[in-house]
């Protein structure tokens, strides 16, 4: 009697040690619908501004709904991000146009100060990009010129071009400005030309983007 119970407890036993393991937790499927948003699945070239602007919400408001966001805006391609909208619907097609075309790039080159970045106790308010001496800088977006100077200290050579949805684009560093005050610029029009004016070490841009003057981390806005 007592080996039929101590085989019955060997049995037992091994059975509860073969159950099955509980799958891992997958992200849900792009757009699907949870309390209070949907989740959205990046694809390549993407900006965190885009996205919010597909599904018409405010960019503080994914970042805020997505807290890995804070560390430096960079988003990758496959990455799941939460869309704060309650009963939201299908996105929408991204208008590229002017107006509410996307940033762009102005330069290609190697990013040696990223935003918020301290040197000398001076914060960076945008990006710094070294570039060859003489490169074209490019518009990042359509817009007016209101600003052509050199006069801004630790900027040298400068270019404001307002948006007109109250985005504004710095370009600093140039070594020549090739567009005047009020001269309205298509997106990639080149406006100047990369120097080491200002606090500029080697020839760079320096690129800010603003909304209401306000300096943003231009990593949300820039595709990858």
């Amino acid at each position: 009697m007592k080996l039929r119970f101590l085989l019955a407890l060997l049995v037992l036993t091994f059975l509860s040690g073969c159950a099955t393991v509980p799958k891992k937790e997958m992200p849900p499927e792009p757009a699907k619908r949870v309390p209070g948003g949907l989740y959205h699945t990046v694809s390549r070239g993407e900006t965190l501004w885009g996205i919010s602007r597909t599904y018409g919400v405010t960019l503080q408001s994914l970042i805020k709904a997505n807290p890995i966001l804070y560390t430096n805006g960079i988003i990758e391609n496959g990455q799941v991000l939460l869309i704060p909208r309650s009963g939201a619907v299908a996105p929408v097609t991204t208008v590229r146009a002017v107006p509410g075309e996307l940033f762009s790039w102005p330069i290609r080159g190697q990013l040696i100060a990223p935003y918020g970045a301290v040197k000398n106790k001076v914060v960076n308010k945008g990006i710094d990009i070294k570039a060859a001496e003489g490169a074209g800088v490019r518009a990042s977006r359509s817009g007016k010129v209101v600003y052509c100077d050199q006069f801004l200290k630790g900027f040298g050579k400068t270019v404001i071009i307002d948006h007109g949805d109250n985005y504004q684009t710095v370009y600093s560093y140039n070594s020549d400005i090739l567009v005047n005050v009020g001269e309205q610029v298509a997106q990639n029009t080149v406006i100047a030309k990369v120097g080491r004016t200002g606090r500029a070490t080697m020839p760079a841009l320096h690129f800010e983007i603003r909304r209401d003057g306000e300096p943003q981390n231009p990593a949300y806005y820039l595709p990858r």
